[in-house]
């Protein structure tokens, strides 16, 4: 079976976020048949496969089953020339795919490094709720691992480290009233014009570490408010979204927010997840970007390379997904880049650092 088809057959799979059942059987029942029963773990819809004991470097490639939800525009999986089409292609079934491949195919005793391979479910919402922390608590030796991929879409680049990631809520409170006699009361809708006026108006803030430049940046994504056409309204909230640079802890972050507010309104934090550090002297990391012949790049996004990190993990990101087609409508994924990936990764582990 080509890479390809694999892909394919994955992506016949459904696993939208909270629905990864059937392709956490799917990679089980694949997993029993090329791995002993003891190298198989399974820990709610996501799975460890590979020695947890081994004596050599462990090198986990980890991989997310889940997708975002399905949009309106029908996008059936297939294969049209050079393109795989279809929901996860990119983000990250084809990806998915090559660890498959992979993991069937090498001559795992026989290899310089030991191999892992880690799939898990929910990796697409809040960041309490993926199945990447119940796979840890359940095998702490996952924390001795020497180096992890996140096998993320990369545009098949190595992708260094990632920026954090909070959300909060910003309350503004008013009073309502009529909205002929406005006067009368307080628009909490008109009480958040300094602060967006104030956002709208923020640059970005370079941040530049080993060489790499990240952007932090703050968004408002989210706001509700009002309860008629005809009521000025008493409340109003809008949702910010950080986005820190690396090294900056969660508590700094959450200051940054709340010294941009400034007291001009109430804030709950909601969702917070912190930022990945970078890893440039790791030999594997150093292995993996020779195998490339590219440059590394920041991660101008979160990935779980934050949580492998916050364990000790030395991780970075790469895979054969393309950015710009991740959670799109009509996500595709070129073929061709699967057997890159493969190759790359295969030299890695067939050769060690």
């Amino acid at each position: 079976m080509t890479l390809a088809e694999r892909a394919l057959e994955l992506l016949r799979i459904p696993s939208v976020i909270g629905h990864e059942a059937a392709l956490a059987d799917f990679v089980e029942t694949w997993a029993r048949r090329h791995f002993p029963p003891d190298e198989v773990l399974r820990v709610g819809h996501s799975l460890v496969v590979g020695r947890l004991d081994d004596a050599r470097p462990t090198v986990a490639l980890v991989g997310h089953l889940d997708t975002v939800p399905e949009n309106s525009e029908p996008n059936p999986p297939r294969i049209e020339g050079d393109r795989l089409s279809g929901l996860g292609a990119s983000d990250m079934k084809g990806a998915l795919a090559v660890m498959l491949a992979l993991g069937e195919s090498l001559p795992r005793a026989q290899l310089p490094v030991n191999l892992l391979l880690v799939f898990y479910e929910r990796e697409e919402g809040p960041f309490l709720e993926s199945g990447l922390g119940p796979l840890f608590d359940a095998a702490p030796q996952l924390q001795r691992v020497a180096f992890a991929i996140a096998m993320e879409p990369t545009d098949g680049a190595v992708q260094v480290g990632c920026v954090g990631s909070l959300h909060a809520t910003v309350h503004f409170e008013g009073r309502a009233a009529h909205s002929a006699r406005p006067w009368q009361g307080k628009n909490a809708i008109h009480e958040a014009g300094s602060l967006l006026s104030a956002l709208a108006a923020r640059e970005r803030v370079a941040v530049t570490l080993e060489g790499h430049t990240f952007y932090e940046v703050l968004s408002a994504t989210l706001a509700k408010g009002g309860r008629a056409r005809n009521v000025v309204a008493d409340a109003f909230e809008v949702n910010l979204n950080y986005r820190f640079a690396p090294g900056k802890s969660l508590e700094q972050a959450q200051q940054d927010v709340l010294d941009f507010v400034a007291g001009r309104a109430r804030v709950t934090f909601t969702d917070l997840a912190p930022s990945g550090r970078l890893c440039g002297d790791n030999p594997h990391f150093l292995s993996l970007l020779a195998r490339t012949g590219r440059p590394a790049e920041a991660k101008q996004a979160w990935t779980d390379v934050a949580r492998l990190s916050s364990w000790g993990v030395d991780a970075v990101n790469y895979g054969p997904g393309e950015t710009a087609q991740a959670h799109q409508r009509g996500e595709s994924a070129s073929v061709a880049a699967l057997q890159v990936a493969y190759d790359v990764l295969q030299g890695l582990l067939t050769r060690g650092p």
